[in-house]
């Protein structure tokens, strides 16, 4: 985006600002939402609540930036989170955290145009290294493999996935879920084990929906024993409809056990600890740029802890051994489609087990 650009959006003030720690007006530590709240049970509110923590420990001011469109039935743009990030830096901020791959499109632009902030992104990071930038990633292929893994050891064949939009975490969630279903249906020796091509699916959306609602409802109605859910708040509705059919679904990003008794677990990574982490690096002047990939080895990813998971038959000793394996590199997990079939083919599945690379990896 021009310099100009940016300067015309912060002239418009059309922001959500809502509570925070308050000192003099001014903000060092500032947090813009993608599409969602801080408040949306999931992704935008396991960051924030990193970014609270640091805050409230060392006495530094914060603050979020609730990007805003207007207009009835609008949608929120890249111009709308342009505004919001220079909003947040009008407003004193020295640190941005920026939650979410939507942010990739102008990211290293608003990095070049502000060289003296930094820039924290959670699945996203400019196209080469910044000094004034570090992305955190997750490998949520791992957590999903977890998932997938553990709940077909639980006892349940019919599973399905649903992602909110086709960016790459949810995409790795997805392949992960399949990879780890298939390889636990083939420890069991399960005959026939099959993932299908319908039963994966893109909401196009991180917000809640009836239509969401009814899309789950209509699977479970259909057989569908358990739905991983890798779609921010658009997870809320899915949610109800497993209350409603009183079937399980698994959560994403946080432990969602709290949404109901029917959330099985949670894929988790561990985002509140890694921007909190960060925000000390800051502190302390060792903020070092680049990138950091966070797994199962680094304790960056798994599922929710077994008190708050629904598991009667999969034990913890199971899930402690499966994660040696993988931290270990016995396993490696896939992260894209193309890794997956060769993932399943050496487990002896052939492609119509599973959804084809269109359904998982739509073209964009």
């Amino acid at each position: 985006m021009k310099k100009i650009l940016y300067i015309l959006f912060a002239v418009v003030i059309t922001i959500t600002i809502a509570g925070c720690k308050r000192t003099t007006g001014k903000y060092e530590i500032a947090l813009v939402t993608d599409v969602g709240t801080i408040s949306d049970q999931s992704f935008n509110q396991a960051a924030w609540e990193g970014v609270k923590k640091f805050g409230d420990e060392y006495g530094i001011s914060y603050q979020y930036y609730q990007p805003t469109c207007t207009g009835a039935g609008c949608e929120v743009q890249d111009s709308d989170r342009i505004r919001a990030i220079e909003n947040a830096i009008d407003g004193g901020a020295k640190v941005i955290v920026l939650p979410g791959y939507l942010f990739a499109t102008f990211i290293d632009e608003i990095a070049d145009d502000h060289p003296d902030v930094l820039f924290l992104g959670i699945d996203v990071s400019t196209s080469e290294d910044k000094d004034n930038v570090r992305g955190i990633f997750f490998k949520d292929y791992e957590a999903g493999f977890l998932a997938g893994y553990a709940v077909v050891h639980e006892g349940y064949n019919n599973l399905g996935y649903m992602g909110g939009q086709p960016v790459p975490a949810v995409q790795e969630y997805g392949v992960g879920f399949i990879a780890g279903s298939f390889y636990a249906a083939k420890e069991k020796g399960i005959g026939t084990f099959t993932f299908p091509n319908n039963r994966y699916l893109y909401l196009n959306s991180f917000v809640p929906s009836p239509t969401h609602k009814s899309t789950a409802a209509s699977w479970y109605t259909a057989g569908t024993e358990v739905i991983f859910v890798a779609a921010g708040g658009a997870g809320l509705s899915i949610n109800e409809a497993a209350l409603e059919a009183q079937k399980y679904m698994i959560g994403v990003d946080v432990d969602q056990s709290y949404l109901s008794d029917y959330v099985l677990t949670s894929a988790i990574k561990m985002m509140g600890n890694a921007v909190y982490e960060s925000l000390v690096d800051y502190k302390n002047n060792d903020f070092a740029s680049g990138t950091v990939l966070l797994g199962v080895k680094e304790g960056g990813s798994g599922l929710s802890s077994f008190e708050s998971s629904k598991f009667e038959n999969f034990t913890k000793e199971q899930y402690d051994a499966i994660v040696s394996k993988i931290s270990d590199g016995d396993i490696v997990v896939p992260k894209n489609y193309d890794q997956l079939v060769t993932f399943l083919t050496d487990l002896g599945y052939s492609t119509g087990d599973y959804p084809t690379k269109a359904t998982v990896e739509p073209a964009q």
